[in-house]
């Protein structure tokens, strides 16, 4: 899935992507930059990530840029 990082907080390693192309929110946690070459997100990026659900709520994981998996 991509979509569009609408706000991110590198304090708490919290913020909402939006999902392309129902424009779904998804919730970023901190367990979602695991692994990616990403230490910080900012407003308007676009990524490319799955998701998984936790207790109901849909997060982003496995957050990479394009189809090259980086």
């Amino acid at each position: 899935m991509q979509g569009v990082v609408k706000t991110y907080d590198p304090v708490t390693r919290m913020g909402v992507v939006v999902g392309e192309p129902d424009r779904t929110e998804i919730l970023i946690r901190d367990e979602s930059l695991k692994g990616s070459i990403f230490r910080n997100l900012r407003q308007g990026q676009r990524i490319v990530f799955e998701t998984v659900e936790d207790e109901g709520v849909v997060f982003a994981t496995k957050v990479r840029i394009g189809q090259e998996g980086y």
